[in-house]
């Protein structure tokens, strides 16, 4: 061992410290202290008057996005002297049940109605397997044909085939007044498509890197860790793809040319468009349905879709990627 040399300041002892692996949770911020702390900070004249012009605006696009509806189900209550009149806003004027019931009580509505659960549950489930899988291809920058692929959806966004061909090859397919022909003509929305291939193309890699390392396949890592971690994206594109589908009569008023294969939505087509005055195809004893009848048969095909959002709406704010990578 040398000595140092003469003058030479010797350097300090350093003493040998262990890796500590310290807790991602400790090095987060604890939100109580920081909201206990700014407790005592006094807004400002300016903040309050800000704060107060947001809550008025906020209430008023809530009223306005409300109205409608309220509008519609008041509307769907009243007699027909009352809409024709125009004193219908909020509150059922003349309040009547004779309209409903003539609706509810014909035995092809409740056929129609289970027709269009059967249509939106087997074209969703579809459409969400499809856009889902073709989504996530195109979302990897490595794939051989990306952009030919990307420019054929983008080409059938702006370019139809046309409805008489449309007719011709959904007949020679031996699809005509069968589900598939509502089903697979609109099984992928390419809106819906690159949304969810941007969502994708966001997500994190390193999360598919450290699954591909433990052994998982492709589809694995697409079914055990991308899928559980998009909740949230693909609770929106159900709930688009069901709106689509429940709200969809034209397919059906097509290709469909028994009556008891139509969805709500051609049924309820049907009525308003013979219901013009007189009732006609809902019971001749009511005079009244003729002015309400838009308004009944509009809100027994939104009502479940309405019922239904609740139920979504929780997972379009919800942070399902939070944590979800260290560091």
């Amino acid at each position: 061992m040398t000595n140092p040399p003469k003058g030479a300041v010797p350097a300090p002892a350093v003493e040998k410290v262990e890796d500590v692996d310290l807790d991602p949770v400790e090095r987060t911020p604890d939100l109580a202290a920081v909201r206990s702390s700014t407790r005592g900070i006094k807004p400002t004249p300016a903040y309050r008057a800000f704060t107060l012009v947001n809550v008025v605006i906020l209430i008023l696009v809530a009223v306005l996005t409300l109205y409608p509806f309220v509008n519609l189900a008041a509307r769907a209550f009243s007699s027909q002297a009352a809409i024709a009149a125009g004193e219908v806003f909020v509150w059922p004027v003349g309040f009547n049940l004779t309209t409903l019931q003539s609706v509810i009580a014909q035995e092809r509505f409740w056929i129609n109605y289970g027709n269009t659960v059967l249509y939106t549950v087997v074209a969703t489930a579809i459409s969400m397997v499809l856009t889902t899988m073709f989504a996530y291809v195109l979302s990897k920058p490595h794939l051989k044909g990306r952009g030919f692929l990307v420019g054929i959806a983008l080409f059938t966004m702006f370019f139809a085939g046309g409805l008489i061909p449309n007719y011709l090859l959904i007949s020679e397919l031996g699809f005509k007044n069968t589900i598939w022909a509502i089903v697979l003509p609109q099984a992928i929305n390419v809106f819906n498509l690159l949304i969810m291939k941007s969502f994708f193309e966001n997500f994190p890699a390193e999360l598919e890197e450290a699954a591909a390392i433990d052994g998982l396949s492709t589809y694995g890592i697409l079914l055990r860790i991308v899928l559980p971690l998009s909740k949230a994206i693909i609770a929106t594109m159900i709930l688009f793809y069901a709106v689509a589908f429940w709200n969809s009569w034209f397919p059906a008023f097509l290709y469909m040319d028994d009556p008891d294969l139509y969805p709500v939505s051609v049924y309820l087509r049907n009525i308003i468009a013979g219901a013009t005055g007189t009732g006609e195809g809902l019971g001749a004893d009511a005079v009244q349905i003729g002015s309400n009848v838009k308004a009944v048969t509009t809100l027994l095909t939104v009502l479940p879709i309405v019922c239904l959002y609740p139920f979504i709406q929780k997972h379009f704010v919800s942070g399902v990627m939070l944590g979800s990578v260290k560091g």
